[in-house]
């Protein structure tokens, strides 16, 4: 039950369900009991996956403590949800634990299908930052606060509940693992694993302690505005994004599909979607709903598939003439979105976050893996201007002797005036002889 997202906010009407669209896990609907939830919408970065009671988070309480070799914390179960009063520690979360808790992520993903669910729950934990607020956390964003039952109850969140019952015993296993941290580290992975780009993450996020430190309601988008290009600037102008940022995020809607019982918008079936992955249904955005690529760009341009759905916030990429630029560009260019829509999800996972410690944590390097050797002489003659990979090796090989393209290198100002004095001690020398 692969799904789809779509950052919205709720707009209930008394009898209709609110228009909004879903990104949701594709198999979840098999393995978890359905749920009822009372809201009329869901996000823009949203999914109709299949639900389950929330009820079990009260009944089934977990127990999660922050660091290995650390006495285990004093547990707190809110009737709100999950949540801990931790040990003392030295960092927010583990390198290492990160590291396999990735590979638990893979193997989950190969096995439910479930990347659109879990993007969807990593944006919309980041997707509650307002940029005009100082205090943390009320000025919400990656914090792991999505976790708890009050929170699941706004009407964006609906069915999120699922993606904490994949992840919480990943959670259980990795207890050096902040919620705020595996949420973005889970939608990070899906991306990569559907055939996205990597993003260039770093972790160390502070987890809330309890519900009282939820945003309140009404902070992430809806996907059928009146005024669609106007509501999407309006809502991530205030997290501190622009127009590219928008589009490129957008793009993230190549995966995933909506069912209309769940979000009021698309169809029951289409040829796309009545195998599954995942229980069959829904409507997707393109044909292949859980391969990360340009297609939701191409397809949205075209509008010539009946099966395939497009939102008013999907029609406005192309409506407006700003959105416009960039979505020309992504639907002819896939290598241009893959590098934009990286570094915008990367924006979107640090909103609002407090790290521990302050400059994060990153556990994956690959990109320096077996790169080759700088050697100035090398690209010294007729360059211009050096391409982004050389930039790389350029700051790689700089801060592998202890320096960095933003700091001097390190001196020792004592040898440099020894130097010194010898060798005008033997210029003394020369000139008396």
């Amino acid at each position: 039950m692969a799904e789809r997202v779509l950052f919205t906010s709720p707009s209930p009407l008394p009898s209709t369900p609110t228009k909004m669209a879903v990104l949701g896990g594709a198999a979840t609907a098999r393995m978890i009991p359905s749920v009822s939830l009372t809201s009329s919408s869901r996000s823009f970065f949203s999914s109709s996956s299949s639900s389950s009671s929330l009820k079990c988070l009260r009944s089934c309480p977990r127990i999660s403590h922050l660091f290995l070799n650390q006495p285990r914390p004093e547990v707190r179960v809110f009737s709100a949800g999950y949540g801990t009063v931790s040990a003392p520690k030295s960092f927010a979360s583990d390198p290492d634990q990160l590291k396999s808790a990735r590979e638990d992520i893979k193997d989950l993903l190969r096995t439910k299908f479930c990347h659109p669910l879990l993007i969807r729950l990593g944006w919309h934990d980041a997707g509650t930052y307002n940029k005009n607020i100082e205090e943390w956390p009320q000025r919400g964003g990656a914090n792991g606060s999505l976790r708890f039952e009050v929170e699941l109850k706004h009407a964006a969140n609906a069915g999120l509940v699922n993606a904490l019952k994949l992840l919480q015993p990943i959670k259980d296993k990795y207890s050096g693992v902040t919620y705020a941290d595996l949420f973005q580290l889970a939608g990070a992975t899906a991306v990569e694993e559907a055939g996205g780009p990597k993003i260039p993450m770093k972790y160390g996020r502070v987890d809330v302690s309890g519900p009282e430190q939820c945003p309140e309601e009404g902070r992430l988008p809806d996907a059928g505005p009146s005024s669609p290009a106007d509501h999407l600037r309006q809502v991530f102008y205030r997290m501190g994004l622009n127009d590219k940022e928008i589009v490129a995020l957008s793009g993230a809607h190549t995966l995933g599909r909506s069912r209309p019982d769940r979000s009021g918008w698309g169809k029951p079936v289409t040829k796309y979607t009545k195998d599954g992955p995942g229980a069959p249904g829904g409507q997707s955005w393109t044909v292949q709903w859980l391969k990360f690529d340009n297609s939701y760009f191409k397809d949205i341009k075209e509008k010539k598939d009946e099966d395939l759905l497009v939102l008013p916030t999907d029609a406005a990429l192309f409506d407006d003439p700003s959105f416009k630029v960039y979505a020309e560009k992504y639907a002819e260019d896939q290598e241009t979105f893959f590098k934009d829509y990286a570094e915008a999800h990367a924006k979107l996972s640090n909103l609002g976050a407090k790290f521990d410690p302050p400059e994060g944590i990153v556990i994956d390097n690959s990109s320096n893996v077996g790169a080759e050797k700088f050697v100035a002489a090398k690209y010294s003659s007729g360059k211009r201007e050096l391409s982004e990979a050389m930039k790389q090796k350029i700051r790689a090989e700089y801060e592998a002797v202890g320096g960095s393209p933003d700091k001097p290198l390190q001196s020792n100002y004592f040898l440099n005036i020894m130097i010194i004095i010898a060798v005008l001690a033997l210029l003394t020398s020369l000139l008396g002889n």
